[in-house]
Order: structure tokens, then C-alpha cells, then sequence
């Protein structure tokens, strides 16, 4: 049975875990700036973990296709306040969204126990990791995430090459397998007919005894195979998707709807 380590916690893939997505951003693609404020933010998560949420993950900075440029001294303003806020107040982990090393060693001494990085490898990063015994998500991307690039050996085998390459360097700098999930990147620099081979192929990816996520909620590609504009409106596709990453070994999936997606694994895959 695979394990996922992150500071005091252990979780075993006998069961599926829901993280709650929280932009503390102005400009993320589905929700920006309706959890800008601290006090909206801090409602959210706590809502999310009524909902049933098993981790809360946090992002300061948006993704998306042309956001704003953020800097680090930035990122840390609007993150530091919500994560001292929610402290005491939450009993679930707290996951932060970020690619940059100190930045994540601010979050994990604020009460943080994951970090979900997206892009290469990084050894300062591991070496955060390592001092926290922090749980690290690798998110798979390609240079500018927000383009499509052509994988001349295709997308999975792209996918399979970077768990493998982030594996064996992380390892060697001492972080366990445990504290390691691997995200294929939905949506990261991958066109909606790349995203849907990464997807029929899930089942394929060897992660190395290393719990596997997935983040397809309102996405793009969701959006253009389900003919659905309106990032808001894309919930049952997102449904759709995700059940088919259970079935082909997501134990994870980051979502904005807690509760839809709590209801969908406990009616259909009986996870209590």
C-alpha cells in the first residue's frame, strides 16, 4: 500500500482525498479575487473543510495563461497573513502553491506541510523539503506553461520521463518517496488533445510508490471537450474527468468544488 508522508501526517491510497483550491490571487482564471481578502480567504478554507476537504491548498500566485507577473516579496504579503490566520483554526493540512524555495520555508514555518511546485526540479527546494519533512507535490511543465509544446516521444512518455528524472533527484538529496506526489499537469503547457492522451493513459505513469494527483477542475480542456465556456459552469465535465482519474489511480484530485466532489467519491467509490 502506497504512503504520503508530510510532517506529522500519514495517508494511505485505501481512499480518495479531496484539496480544496484557495486563490488568495486577483486574476486566477475561474475564482480570482473572491478570496483576495483575508477574510474571505479564511471563510473559504474553513468552508472547504466543513465540505470535507483533506487538505486546503493555497496559491498566491495564478497560473494562468497571461497573469500578472508577482514578486516573491509580494507573493509572501498575500500568503503569510492567511496562513497565521488559520492557524488553530484548521484541522487539516495546509498546502502552498509556490515554485520558490524561500518563499515555501516561510510557508512551512507559518504551520504549512506540503508544497505544490510547479516546473522543474529544484534542489534548494529539496533541501526545504528535507529540513521540514514537508510532502512535495511535482507538477509537470514545460517552459511557458501557458503554451502548448509538441513532445516528440508523446505526452505521456514526456510525463513518465519527468516523475522519473524528479524521482531520482529528490531521492538523492534525502527526501523519501513518501513525502513525493506527482501531478501529470493538466492544462501545463499541453493542448486539449495532449491532455486527453495524458488522461486515457493514467493508468500507464509509474510513480515510483508515490501517491498520483490530478487538477483538472474547471480547466480549459475540460471546458472545449465538454463544449462549456464558463469556467464556473464546467463542474460536471470536471466531475466527469476526475472520476475517470480514480479509475485509473489518481488518489488526489485538487478541486474548487469540495462538496460535489466529496458526494461523487463516497456515492460512487464508497470512501467515507
Amino acid at each position: 500500500m502506497q504512503q504520503f508522508v508530510c510532517r506529522e501526517n500519514t495517508y494511505y491510497n485505501d481512499k480518495i482525498y479531496i484539496m480544496g483550491i484557495l486563490n488568495v490571487t486577483p486574476d486566477s482564471f475561474s475564482d480570482g479575487g473572491r478570496f483576495f481578502s483575508l477574510e474571505n480567504a479564511v471563510r473559504q478554507a474553513l468552508t472547504m473543510q466543513e465540505e470535507g476537504a483533506d487538505f486546503i491548498d493555497v496559491g498566491a500566485v495564478s497560473t494562468r495563461p497571461g497573469a500578472s507577473f508577482v514578486t516573491e516579496e509580494e507573493e509572501v504579503q498575500r500568503l503569510l497573513p492567511v496562513l497565521q490566520a488559520l492557524q488553530g483554526k484548521l484541522q487539516i493540512p495546509v498546502s502552498v502553491d509556490t515554485f520558490r524555495p524561500r518563499v515555501a520555508e516561510l510557508a512551512l514555518q507559518a504551520g504549512a506541510a506540503v508544497i505544490n511546485h510547479v516546473g522543474d526540479y529544484s534542489e534548494s527546494m529539496a533541501r526545504v523539503i528535507c529540513k521540514y519533512h514537508a510532502g512535495w507535490i511535482a507538477v509537470h511543465t514545460v517552459g511557458d506553461a501557458a503554451n502548448a509544446v509538441n513532445y516528440p516521444q508523446g505526452v505521456v512518455a514526456a510525463v513518465q520521463d519527468f516523475i522519473d528524472d524528479y524521482h531520482n533527484k529528490a531521492t538523492a538529496c534525502g527526501v523519501m518517496p513518501q513525502q513525493l506526489i506527482f501531478d501529470p499537469g493538466f492544462g501545463f503547457a499541453k493542448n486539449t488533445a495532449q491532455n486527453k492522451e495524458l488522461l486515457d493513459n493514467l493508468e500507464n505513469l509509474n510513480t515510483h510508490n508515490s501517491f498520483l494527483m490530478t487538477a483538472l477542475s474547471r480547466k480549459r480542456f475540460v471546458g472545449e471537450l465538454t463544449n462549456v465556456s464558463n469556467p464556473a459552469d464546467r463542474l460536471q465535465g470536471t466531475l466527469l474527468y476526475d472520476r475517470i482519474a480514480i479509475e485509473k489511480g489518481s488518489c488526489i484530485l485538487r478541486v474548487h468544488d469540495v462538496k460535489a466532489h466529496k458526494e461523487m467519491t463516497e456515492r460512487i467509490f464508497n470512501y467515507g
